[in-house]
């Protein structure tokens, strides 16, 4: 049932939270290897997961037939050249940010190479992951992928390594917008009487609302938010002084900008030898 065996180079958070998936679908404990240099991070896949990672590449690697990259992206490369004489038969899948698939490829001496960009609440399993896949990546390889990222939530292949960047910028980045406004909704019900825990609440419950609302419904959020704005009412005082204040101008500046560093984040960290 479980033919594979994976090996994570890097195991921080993003790595916890697929090796965790994993487990879930049954896939067994044995077939994992972890390659995590820092203590502190071996300690908890072993107190969380009963995963025993290692400080360092070595010979090992050669097993996987998966090796998954969630490493810092100005890590990647030297992490790539330790590793790649172990790793050339596997099916490459990387989640880190900004660095392009030609660049991993030859780092690797491999073809097969799935470039992902998840985000944090993959942590909980309500994640979204969008992937890109070599023109070297089989069927079999998609479906391998696919089962990987399954266990953090939804999934979307992309026909374009480009727009990478903007996943990156829309839900890569994205829990961040959503903490952002979750402080501001927060700041302004104390500043209106209710106590921080109180406004806390209220604000993380209408995010959670209104995303699953926005999920089960086939209409466009422009409607979803017009049948809450009732001409006159407080909905409408909101939404006029946002406008008034380009919000959604300013916003849509923030998204770019954040698309334009992982592009620069994929010039400054993947330069190939």
């Amino acid at each position: 049932m479980h033919p594979h065996h994976i090996a994570f180079i890097g195991g921080g958070n993003m790595a916890t939270a697929m090796v965790s998936g994993l487990l879930k679908q049954g896939f067994p404990t044995l077939q994992i290897d972890v390659v995590e240099p820092f203590a502190e991070a071996r300690e908890r896949l072993q107190s969380q997961l009963g995963i025993t990672a290692q400080h360092e590449a070595g010979p090992f690697l050669g097993q996987a037939s998966i090796v998954i990259w969630a490493v810092k992206p100005q890590s990647f490369k030297d992490a790539a050249l330790q590793s790649r004489f172990h790793t050339r038969e596997a099916l490459h899948i990387s989640v880190a940010a900004g660095i392009p698939s030609d660049a991993i490829a030859k780092w690797l001496g491999n073809e097969r190479v799935i470039r992902t960009m998840p985000n944090t609440p993959a942590l909980i399993g309500k994640g979204i992951t969008g992937l890109f896949a070599r023109p070297a990546v089989t069927e079999a390889d998609r479906q391998h992928a696919e089962r990987v990222v399954s266990g953090m939530g939804q999934f979307l292949w992309l026909d374009n390594e480009n727009q990478l960047d903007a996943v990156t910028a829309i839900s890569g980045s994205g829990p961040a917008y959503m903490f952002y406004f979750m402080e501001a909704m927060t700041a302004a019900g104390a500043d209106m009487g209710l106590d921080r825990e109180q406004a806390y609440q209220l604000a993380v419950a209408t995010f959670i609302g209104a995303g699953e609302l926005a999920q089960s419904s086939h209409e466009p959020p422009e409607i979803l938010r017009q049948r809450v704005t009732s001409k006159g009412g407080t909905t409408h005082a909101a939404i006029t002084s946002m406008d008034n204040n380009r919000v959604k101008d300013l916003f849509a500046q923030a998204l770019h900008a954040a698309h334009q560093r992982a592009q620069e984040m994929g010039a400054e960290f993947g330069e190939a030898p």
